[in-house]
């Protein structure tokens, strides 16, 4: 009599949503649009191709996305749906259909809670998808988390801007599209995730390069707020001021700037209005990389301002962020094939700076040395990440971990690669642990810094903090204790790489956001 009492009050309390039951967790999925139907892989199950917003065609291209349509039956979610339209060609096609998204649970308990996190692929916001054999997920997931990985729109369908584009939108400005699918991803991420064994109270974003920046975009705009609760930017971070003709590091645009751009952009198509311009086919769309297509803008609502100054004010998503970049980025960006071309380019960018940068990063003669390249290393990558860590240890109330990778081949003393380190983009292999994927001969160092970096992302995202077992403890990095870790050989702390050249670079920036600087940048 009393077990039959019990099991009618544990009925009700189950009803009454007061008591969980463990559902073990299946590849047929419930999500808020319908069934989705995914794989079971070596202990995990993938989802792949699942829509997050409606296809942003015709009257939706260069619009916000929308919430996706419910469907009917079951969603075969079992390959990668094709990625953006772009000159490259990514693995799965490319379309103009192509916000969807992936997951890799380990999940064994629909109410497992398991961390989440989202990566968001780099391609200079002009290329790049999820099918790339990189950004595969398994490994990751194995150890304790949900990958997710998000679309977005890229290139002129990305980021457009236009008076008539920003005329018809209800809050008066466009471009930054691609961003608005980062976001509508997140979104969907919380409504979802939890049917996966996600939390969706513990997502942590990671990207590199362009989605590296778009992760410090996505921790400075009001509209991520709440979509996530931690954030790894590799070869990111977007802390330069506007100018009209952009260089790497400076890459964003005022809105007015980009209007004009996007004028222009529809000349060159032969056609004198947006309504037009949508009734040419994606692929057909004129190329529109050189007239800044492919680039987020300083919008006043996705992102509201100058990063920098956003920051200072205190105006962010203030969650843990773990940055860094790579030691020779600066080696992957057409580098200067003499000193006198070096100097030269300083020069026409810097303006009265230039003396005191060669100084800083020198080039010899000759065939420019690395401490030159570190140039290009720093103005794009190396001071955003710097001034990031430092900006949101002073303030913010989340602790920072910052690193340094410089894991790469020794190569010949005397040779023409003496002097090389890691290039930019390398260290995402190691991350995912698909060394496999990687040209060169894989070494007991390589796999041993592959281990120690998909543990410390892994346990980011579990706890906020790199740290736990097996692994050397990683310090939060501050002004008073500015250590890094340094991924070369083994994971060992190290003082920030190029600090007194970086101060001098620092001197720039702060120039560039005077009134002088910004009058002279245009």
């Amino acid at each position: 009599m009393k077990k039959a009492i019990v099991l009618i009050i544990m009925c009700i309390l189950i009803t009454a949503g007061c008591v969980s039951v463990q559902k073990p967790q299946t590849s047929l999925v419930k999500v808020k649009e319908g069934l989705v139907q995914g794989t079971a892989e070596d202990g995990l199950l993938v989802f792949k191709g699942i829509p997050f917003a409606k296809p942003p065609v015709g009257d939706l291209r260069w619009k916000a996305p929308q919430p996706a349509e419910k469907w009917e039956g079951v969603l075969e979610a079992a390959k990668f749906a094709p990625g953006p339209i772009q000159g490259g060609n990514p693995p799965s096609g490319k379309s103009e259909d192509c916000l969807y998204l992936n997951i890799w649970t380990p999940a064994k308990f629909t109410n497992d809670r398991i961390p989440v996190l989202v990566w968001i692929y780099g391609g200079g916001f002009g290329a790049g998808s999820t099918s790339e054999r990189n950004y595969s997920g398994e490994n990751l997931a194995k150890k304790g988390v949900v990958l997710v990985s998000i679309a977005y729109r890229v290139g002129q369908l990305g980021f457009l801007a236009h008076p008539e584009l920003s005329a018809e939108n209800p809050n008066k400005v466009s471009g930054n599209y691609g961003l608005l699918d980062m976001i509508a991803g997140l979104q969907w991420i919380q409504d979802n995730i939890a049917e996966f064994g996600g939390d969706p109270k513990k997502v942590t974003i990671f990207g590199e390069s362009a989605g590296g920046i778009a992760v410090s975009m996505l921790c400075a705009s009001p509209l991520a707020k709440g979509l996530f609760h931690g954030a790894i930017s590799q070869s990111g971070g977007s802390f330069g001021p506007p100018r009209p003709t952009t260089y790497p590091g400076e890459n964003q645009k005022r809105l007015a700037d980009a209007e004009r751009d996007g004028e222009a952009y529809v000349k060159s198509a032969g056609i004198s209005s947006i309504a037009e311009l949508r009734k040419i086919s994606a692929d057909k769309l004129p190329g529109g990389r050189g007239l800044g297509m492919s680039w987020p803008i300083i919008d006043g609502y996705v992102i509201p301002d100058d990063q920098y100054k956003l920051y200072e004010a205190g105006k962010f998503n203030d969650t843990p962020i773990l940055v860094g970049y790579n030691s020779d980025e600066g080696a992957s960006f057409s580098p200067p094939r003499t000193s006198e071309a070096y100097i030269e380019g300083v020069k026409s960018r810097y303006g009265k700076f230039a003396d005191e940068l060669i100084k800083a990063y020198p080039s010899g003669s000759g065939t420019p040395p690395k401490t030159a390249r570190d140039l290009a290393r720093d103005s794009a990558f190396g001071w955003h990440t710097w001034i990031w860590a430092r900006l949101q240890s002073k303030m913010g109330k989340s602790k920072v971990y910052y690193y340094y990778f410089d894991q790469h081949p020794e190569y010949p003393e005397g040779s023409p690669q003496a002097d090389r380190g890691s290039p930019h983009g390398q260290d995402v292999a190691y991350v995912f642990q698909h060394l496999n994927t990687s040209n060169q001969q894989v070494t007991k160092a390589d796999q041993d810094i592959s281990e120690a970096m998909a543990v410390y992302w892994t346990n980011f995202a579990r706890y906020g903090n790199p740290n736990g077992e097996g692994v050397p403890e990683w310090p939060a990095f501050s002004d008073a204790k500015p250590l890094v870790m340094y991924f070369s050989k083994t994971p060992h702390t190290g003082p920030v790489p190029s600090a007194e050249s970086l101060k001098s670079l620092d001197a720039y920036f702060e120039w560039r956001r005077t009134p002088e600087g910004d009058a002279w940048a245009k």
